[in-house]
């Protein structure tokens, strides 16, 4: 099975009637995009992932005679539970600051693997690697502890809808439905280009996905809600679908950070793998050059009169 990493989107808005009505909207949502990129790398949490993935069965036996022509033998659900320090940093010396993910399992299964200390200190060296190659280091660090089909970055998609993003974005206006309690209008998006699009790894060879999906805003104020993003691809007479749900809340801290994603990797139209990743609420830390995670309480609860 394919290791996939999702690369920050870089979208954007072709000039339409339809653009007038959406404005307000988008300006709401590449104003939260920019109060999350300036607090996000401030923020830890910690990431469980768990896994439901369709696996070929774990052991092969030679089929001859009539077991030769009898159906193969049906693949086998996977579960498996990873729990991860989680953070968002550029990379050292990177030209352009986009964010990424960085994450440190510190349990597998429930079994621990290392200290949440030693999870922290492993994110401070990871922002401080110099170029993709980590990234494709963490995502193979989940292959080796039995994942398939992994997928990041989905966590800071709503960074694709900043102002930059959204000059290079089609959207259009879309229908209503409820995102919880509240009234949340769809505003359309589709990827123009490959530059800046999915990254998928496949082996030792590298892609680019054209991506588009649904975007849920709160009506009336525009707060982003819920991105869902899906990509498409066709290799070797199979098609491969990646299908995303991100849901945001506002921290108490007053900017968005991500609930829960939920990822679907499907192959020839069938469902193979499915990752649910779910987010503690975020914590804010002092960080100087080596990193350190000193939490910085949330503010107390209003008082009640």
């Amino acid at each position: 099975m394919p290791k996939r990493l999702l690369a920050l989107l870089t979208i954007a808005v072709p000039c339409a009637p339809a653009q007038t009505a959406l404005a307000p909207f988008l300006s709401r949502v590449a104003e939260e995009a920019e109060v999350f990129r300036q607090n996000a790398p401030k923020a830890l949490s910690q990431e469980t992932l768990e896994q439901r993935a369709l696996m070929a069965p774990s052991r092969f036996h030679v089929r001859a005679g009539a077991a030769a022509t009898a159906p193969p033998p049906p693949l086998r659900l996977q579960v498996r539970q990873l729990v991860s320090e989680y953070s968002v940093g550029a990379l050292k010396d990177s030209v352009s600051g986009d964010l990424v993910e960085f994450r440190a399992v510190i349990s597998v299964d429930g079994r621990p693997v290392q200290s949440a200390e030693s999870a922290r200190h492993a994110l401070s060296l990871g922002i401080q690697s110099p170029d993709d190659r980590l990234r494709k280091r963490m995502i193979e660090e989940f292959a080796k502890y039995g994942l398939v089909d992994v997928a990041t970055d989905y966590g800071i998609i709503l960074l694709a809808f900043d102002k930059r993003g959204l000059e290079h974005m089609k959207l259009s206006p879309g229908g209503e439905t409820r995102v919880g309690a509240d009234t949340a209008r769809a505003i359309l998006w589709e990827q123009t280009s490959t530059a800046g699009a999915e990254l998928e790894f496949r082996g030792r060879t590298a892609a680019r996905r054209p991506m588009r999906g649904v975007l849920w805003v709160r009506e009336p104020d525009g707060l982003p809600l819920r991105i869902e993003a899906m990509a498409e691809a066709a290799e070797r007479q199979h098609t491969f679908r990646d299908e995303a749900t991100v849901e945001y809340v506002l921290s108490t801290h007053g900017f968005l950070t991500p609930a829960s994603v939920r990822h679907r990797h499907i192959v020839d139209g069938k469902l193979v793998t499915e990752n649910l990743y779910r987010y503690e609420p975020f914590k804010l830390f002092a960080a100087d050059a080596e990193i350190k995670f000193t939490e910085i309480p949330d503010p107390p609860p209003p008082v009640k009169k």
